[in-house]
């Protein structure tokens, strides 16, 4: 990944419906996907229509939310909850590849914003891409936008 791929953006905050949790990294790829569903389903228990998945990590312990993007009114229920993503002066960069190359996009960021002298503001968060078929046969293609929170120089 090149600096040229890394962007700062003003964003607003985003409401979700998610699952809080705190993960080692080793459970990231078994947690993410499996409060995905959990949430789905109460959002089709409710008839609501939900977004792209989101994950939010709170700090570097892996305080987690995960969850749907929402636009409706939604009513928690057990786990699940409200929140939303934060608002603010981020950077930003698409990753295309499997998730579990994630990292490298993190990582890159970081440094970006090292060299551009932002300092990393709290949290960072990732935005999945609705599947498309074509990626069960090129996982090069798949999409997720990670974020972090920042302050300007």
């Amino acid at each position: 990944m090149t600096a040229q791929t890394i962007d700062l953006r003003q964003l607003p905050s985003v409401p979700l419906a998610v699952i809080r949790r705190r993960v080692r990294p080793s459970e990231l790829s078994r947690v993410v996907p499996e409060c995905c569903g959990i949430v789905w389903n109460a959002l089709r228990a409710q008839q609501l229509t939900g977004g792209r998945h989101v994950a939010v990590y709170w700090n570097s312990d892996i305080r987690l939310e995960v969850g749907v993007e929402f636009a409706d009114a939604f009513v928690e229920q057990g786990d699940v909850v409200r929140s939303a993503t934060p608002g603010g002066l981020t950077a930003f960069a698409p990753h295309f590849g499997p998730y579990g190359e994630l990292g490298r996009t993190h990582e890159a960021i970081q440094r970006w914003c090292v060299t551009q002298g932002h300092k990393l503001a709290g949290p960072s968060w990732e935005v999945y891409g609705h599947w498309n078929s074509e990626w069960n046969d090129d996982s090069s293609q798949i999409r997720t936008d990670v974020f972090y929170l920042v302050t300007s120089p």
